[in-house]
């Protein structure tokens, strides 16, 4: 995330840029998805600063929880101040327990994709640039993998975006939860002129885009 002194700086410069992405995106459901089924599930996901990323996924119906953290690198270098140089390999990402009998692990893609994050920006999202900032699915499953696979062949071929997609597809390795202080940020912050600019936009586009899907209470039980 951009630091305090910047953000306001920031977020009004990539406002503009940015504009094209906050109505979001209405994209077909995957042609190829995971079967219902009883208990948990996890995905892990990264797409720009994982504040607005959990955000949008807390209000996701079938998701439980969302927690932000790090992925694509090791344990050593997962916090914060280490990830924000750009040079230890991970992602700010989030981890999405849901249920697998409300919603399918394609049907989080198809809301990723669309809503919360522009998968054709290389290391960038917003206002924010870096490897830290990378669109990645990190899968934990064969399933996972293929799942993500065919829906991004399924949408280049059907040109749903204007530019290629760029988002990698990646073998979870770890996921190393962030600090305190970045966990259930936009629901905390929800005035923070950061968040009003980037991602509360989001939120209200998977509400308008696909109000199925949309759950007003925040997971997490809150």
């Amino acid at each position: 995330m951009v630091r305090a002194l910047s953000v306001l700086v920031l977020a009004l410069a990539a406002c503009s840029s940015a504009s094209a992405r906050e109505d979001g995106l209405r994209l077909p459901p995957p042609a190829q998805d995971t079967a219902p089924a009883t208990g948990e599930a996890s995905a892990v996901f990264a797409g720009g600063c994982f504040w607005g990323v959990e955000g949008v996924f807390q209000h996701v119906k079938g998701v439980k929880s969302v927690r932000t953290g790090y992925s694509g690198g090791d344990a050593r270098h997962a916090n914060y101040d280490d990830v924000s140089e750009g040079d230890t390999g991970h992602a700010e990402s989030v981890r999405v327990v849901y249920d697998p009998g409300q919603v399918s692990y394609g049907q989080l893609l198809q809301v990723f994709f669309s809503v919360v994050q522009d998968p054709t920006l290389l290391n960038r999202q917003g206002p924010d640039s870096g490897t830290q900032y990378r669109s990645a699915i990190f899968y934990a499953t064969p399933e996972q993998k293929t799942v993500a696979d065919a829906y991004i062949a399924q949408l280049t071929a059907a040109h749903a975006f204007a530019r290629p997609i760029v988002t990698q597809v990646a073998p979870l390795k770890g996921f190393y939860l962030a600090e305190g202080e970045h966990q259930d940020y936009m629901r905390l912050n929800p005035d923070a002129i950061y968040i009003a600019i980037n991602d509360r936009p989001k939120v209200l586009a998977l509400e308008r885009i696909y109000p199925q899907m949309y759950v007003a209470q925040w997971a997490n039980g809150r």
